[in-house]
């Protein structure tokens, strides 16, 4: 199959991308290049420069490239900016989708998997979210992406389009240095800024209903993830008509501070942080129940944050 991977010049999508040839299928990249960098496109993938809200252009590019299945991750991911900017993410995440779906649907491509978010749960009362806890995002990030899944399985049931959800929880490393975050909205890269420039990390919040008064998150190494989209993307091949929602993480909750502290003793510096005022629309602990894809489609992380805070930090000291 060819898969056409929006976002594939990002973090995550250069992730997807090499995932995907490593297990043999063929790949085209769209990415408008907001925050996508070209250089992460390996030799002799096509990059095709376009918007997902441009009809006319991913129309023409799923018909010349002959595209077979879709992996979106394409979209504006910031909690925060989000708050302050909702028509921007509705138009962006969910619009692009549609537009999008179209596109997909005319072409009567068969596949299609969706970049979905742990952010759709909001604040579950649950020691482990599974893919049945009720969904009530806090951010309209959340909800683009809770949106995005009910669009993506409504055109489902009504075209016959295999369709994936993957709610991703919090994901960091890299596979290589080149392929590191170069964003700094993650925890791990925000550390790693404070760090570098000798000033303490940021605690967003230290008031929050758990043991140490910090955010608890379940944290997935980037390669893991890739490797996820690689056994969905064989699963919609090979059945058709599948309509799946599954969580993407590891089933271990982190808190922040216990992340700090670790990224300090893995990287030598003993800089405690500060504690600063709450970002708004940040759960106090979110952590995945990952038993649904483990049935499913027999994947299960294989790294743990010592691999994610190492990793990430060899691609952050390379660009330095």
């Amino acid at each position: 199959m060819t898969w056409l991977i929006t976002g594939g010049a990002g973090y995550i999508g250069a992730h997807v991308v090499r995932a995907m040839l490593d297990a043999g299928e063929e790949a085209v990249v769209y990415d408008d290049l907001s925050t996508g960098i070209a250089e992460r496109v390996p030799e002799g993938v096509p990059l095709e420069i376009g918007s997902t809200l441009d009809g006319e252009r991913l129309a023409r590019v799923i018909g010349d490239r002959g595209v077979t299945g879709v992996v979106h991750l394409a979209a504006k991911k910031q909690v925060g900016e989000s708050v302050e900017l909702p028509l921007h993410y509705y138009r962006e995440n969910v619009e692009g989708l549609r537009t999008l779906l179209s596109a997909v649907t005319d072409a009567g491509v068969a596949s299609f998997v969706f970049s979905s978010s742990a952010a759709v749960y909001g604040m579950p009362d649950v020691a482990l979210v599974t893919e049945d806890t009720p969904c009530l995002p806090m951010s309209p990030y959340g909800e683009t992406k809770l949106v995005g899944e009910w669009l993506v399985r409504a055109t489902g049931r009504a075209t016959g389009l295999s369709t994936a959800s993957l709610r991703y929880f919090n994901v960091a490393g890299a596979a290589t240095p080149e392929l590191a975050d170069t964003g700094v909205f993650n925890l791990v890269p925000m550390v790693f800024e404070k760090l570098s420039e000798n000033a303490p990390p940021r605690v967003f919040g230290a008031d929050y209903p758990t043991p140490d008064g910090t955010c608890v998150r379940d944290y997935i190494h980037v390669v893991d993830l890739a490797e996820a989209h690689v056994a969905t993307a064989r699963r919609l091949r090979e059945t058709p008509g599948t309509d799946l929602t599954l969580n993407i993480g590891r089933g271990d909750g982190v808190s922040v501070r216990e992340m700090i502290d670790r990224v300090n003793a893995l990287t030598g510096h003993t800089l405690p942080p500060v504690v600063v005022d709450r970002r708004p629309g940040d759960p106090a602990r979110v952590v995945a129940s990952a038993d649904r894809i483990a049935t499913e489609l027999g994947w299960r992380a294989r790294y743990g944050v010592e691999d994610m805070i190492t990793s990430a930090w060899a691609g952050w000291t390379k660009r330095r």
